[in-house]
């Protein structure tokens, strides 16, 4: 762990990061196991209890950027502490909920909360470490996501088998005091800037716009919804981001980060993300209904043979962290994706005899490679941009997860809806997913040549 220029204090502040973190992860995967629960709770089928997820996930999508923003301009330390207080309250206000009206809404104030913590996390990460092990930092990130990732199903199953979902939202309230009281002590404050540009609320506002429409509309499209409403939300949504882009060109620190984007190695590091989120999301979500359906595992062994992927990913993470303190981490993330188009390659050629065991170390060799990729690009990332602009490189890396995440589960809809063969559906996605992989690992690799001093730490 950390050694170089790093503190007790340093350990602890961390410590508030991350308990949130996880916290913030926690609340997709326990709550999906919920959902059949609370739509016979509340009378309401199961698509519309799918809201309980889409409204969080989709607020965060809306306000990763404004609040990165706000991060760099006043505080990373206050909008963090603003991000669990909100978060806290609203996991309270989630528990106390009478009916899905308040629930949803409830979790509309959980997005916000999480949107606060999520876009200035990086940022604080940053200021913690010493840039010479960064990349332990932004490892630790990546396991933890990956722990809450692999046991939110477990421990929502926990809770559900001794407890009402009611619980699943009040764990959060005393891990939230705690983060927040560490964290005033204790986290850094941003380094003193000669001059602050104000913050564009014009630019807010047409961010909030363009993303919830567009995400909105891609969303109702792959379940199908009312076409020429989504069609015309779409339209909208675009018609505006061409007005938002524009105007952030006038900004000396515009709100999306397009004065990052003249730095060629942060723009392939952002398509590189997307391209690599797009296809994890579409190998993620197909191979549940390739074990189920087609292999016909029973649902517990099909959420066992899920686990050692985020497991590899945790395992991997540190060890590619260390790695590139003296490597270069672009030419390591080409790599994670070589092996991740293994992993995919090795699950296409299962079948429905394949045992237990040779499922699952394919699904490790996929989290392995995504492990060796996820720590190098985000730090290829955050270090090819300013100190005082790490919320919006951040907000931004978080986005392309979010943008990546979603294309991939819209596309995913799509394959399913189009092709009658559930067997050729799958496989078609993990073809997806390894094509997508392959275009990140291209990115990540060109980005190496000519820029090879730039990307040792």
């Amino acid at each position: 762990m950390p050694g170089i220029g790093f503190s007790y204090k340093k350990y602890v502040a961390v410590m508030a990061l991350q308990i949130v973190l996880v916290m913030t992860v926690l609340d997709v995967t326990v709550v999906n196991v919920a959902l059949p629960i609370m739509a016979t709770k509340f009378s309401i089928s199961n698509s519309a209890s799918v809201w309980v997820v889409t409204i969080y996930q989709l607020v965060i999508t809306m306000l990763l950027l404004p609040v990165s923003s706000l991060g760099d301009l006043h505080s990373y330390k206050r909008t963090f502490l603003t991000g669990v207080v909100v978060f806290t309250l609203s996991s309270a206000l989630c528990a106390a909920s009478q009916n899905f009206t308040m629930l949803v809404v409830a979790r509309a104030l959980q997005g916000v909360g999480a949107a606060c913590v999520m876009g200035v996390n990086i940022a604080l990460v940053r200021l913690i470490y010493p840039r010479e092990i960064l990349g332990r930092g932004m490892a630790l990130n990546a396991m933890c996501i990956a722990i809450a990732t692999a046991a939110g199903p477990t421990i929502a199953g926990a809770i559900l088998s001794v407890a009402s979902w009611h619980w699943l939202f009040l764990i959060n309230v005393p891990l939230g005091i705690a983060a927040f009281c560490i964290g005033w002590r204790l986290l850094p404050q941003n380094p003193k800037a000669d001059h602050k540009p104000r913050f564009d609320r014009v630019s807010a506002f047409e961010n909030m716009v363009v993303f919830g429409l567009i995400f909105y509309a891609l969303g109702n499209f792959s379940r199908r919804g009312d076409m020429v409403l989504s069609t015309v939300l779409l339209t909208v949504g675009l018609a505006v981001g061409f007005f938002y882009v524009r105007r952030q060109f006038k900004h000396e620190q515009p709100l999306l980060p397009v004065d990052l984007f003249r730095n060629s190695m942060y723009t392939m590091s952002i398509l590189t993300s997307v391209c690599s989120f797009l296809a994890q999301s579409s190998a993620m979500i197909a191979l549940p209904f390739l074990y189920l359906n087609i292999y016909h595992f029973s649902a517990i062994t099909t959420g066992l043979l899920m686990t050692p992927w985020p497991l590899a990913t945790m395992v991997v993470s540190p060890i590619a962290a260390r790695y590139v303190e003296r490597h270069n981490p672009g030419a390591t993330a080409a790599a994670g994706m070589g092996v991740f188009i293994v992993g995919v390659i090795l699950l296409l050629f299962t079948g429905p005899g394949t045992t237990e065991i040779d499922i699952a170390w394919r699904m490790a060799v996929c989290g392995m490679g995504f492990g060796m990729f996820q720590t190098p690009n985000g730090i290829v990332m955050v270090m090819a941009t300013p100190v005082n602009r790490s919320g919006g490189a951040g907000g931004m890396q978080s986005t392309a997860r979010l943008v990546g995440q979603t294309l991939g589960a819209t596309m995913i809809s799509v394959v399913f809806g189009l092709d009658a063969s559930e067997v050729s559906a799958v496989r078609l996605c993990l073809i997806i997913a390894a094509a997508f992989s392959a275009c990140a690992g291209i990115l990540s690799y060109t980005r190496t040549l000519g820029h090879k001093s730039e990307l040792h730490m």
